[in-house]
């Protein structure tokens, strides 16, 4: 009867000291035990490295919103897979490839792909014929594009929050990613897209073109720097 009260306490100590190797917090995550490069969740995957730009569920964030099913629809597996393995020059996305210097191995990045056209392709958007290709093969006119931007894109971009042909903002985006917006637009933002952009008629290849060459050439060298005109009012 003397020793009932030390047992108790030895089997009370032992059933704490068991509680302790579980984690607090919710039920551990299905991914938990796995290395990080082993971990193939598409969600898992795009909310670690792809989220914090592209937003929530691949829309309102302050690059181009990966949930636009006509993005999808007109950039292929291969580019996708380009860019996310290499990154995109001209612009803030880095290389997450291992073979360029990223942390993801092939399949993550397949199953980035995968998971983007499964969440985010929509059969109803698919590619058109007279839909302006990806990339193009057309030599842009800067003047010919100032003129169609005036006309089709000035009347919302006159605003200050909209002023896309700022220097420092078209340091930071490649002329293929103003493309891309040019064509499949920002829904999410509420830009059109290249069939309604100018006065609800469609924008032609080349007139896509010739405004990402006009855009280009507004792009500052030095962003984040004094520019000539600003230099020059201040002396």
């Amino acid at each position: 009867m003397t020793h009932k009260p030390l047992f108790s306490l030895v089997l009370a100590s032992a059933v704490l000291m068991t509680g302790c190797q579980r984690k607090i917090g919710p039920p551990e995550d299905s991914q938990e035990h796995l290395r990080p490069e082993e971990i193939a969740s598409f969600d898992h995957l795009y909310t670690r490295n792809c989220s914090a730009c592209h937003g929530e569920n691949g829309r309102n964030g302050p690059a181009l919103d990966l949930a636009n099913p006509m993005y999808q629809s007109l950039a292929d597996d291969a580019s996708l897979k380009h860019w996310i393995v290499n990154g995109m020059p001209g612009t803030e996305m880095p290389a997450f490839g291992e073979s360029a210097g990223g942390f993801l191995t092939d399949r993550q990045i397949d199953a980035l792909v995968k998971g983007m056209r499964t969440h985010w392709l929509r059969v109803d958007s698919a590619h058109q014929p007279q839909t302006p290709s990806y990339a193009t093969v057309l030599q842009g006119n800067i003047a010919d594009g100032e003129r169609i931007y005036q006309a089709a894109c000035l009347s919302c971009h006159r605003d200050q929050k909209q002023q896309i042909t700022n220097p420092t903002y078209l340091a930071l985006i490649s002329d293929q990613a103003l493309r891309s917006i040019v064509i499949a637009g920002r829904p999410d933002l509420g830009h059109p897209g290249w069939d309604k952009a100018n006065s609800g008629h469609a924008l032609s290849d080349q007139e896509i073109t010739d405004i990402v060459a006009y855009m280009g050439s507004l792009r500052s060298a030095t962003p984040g720097q004094p520019y000539p005109e600003q230099m020059n009012r201040e002396r």
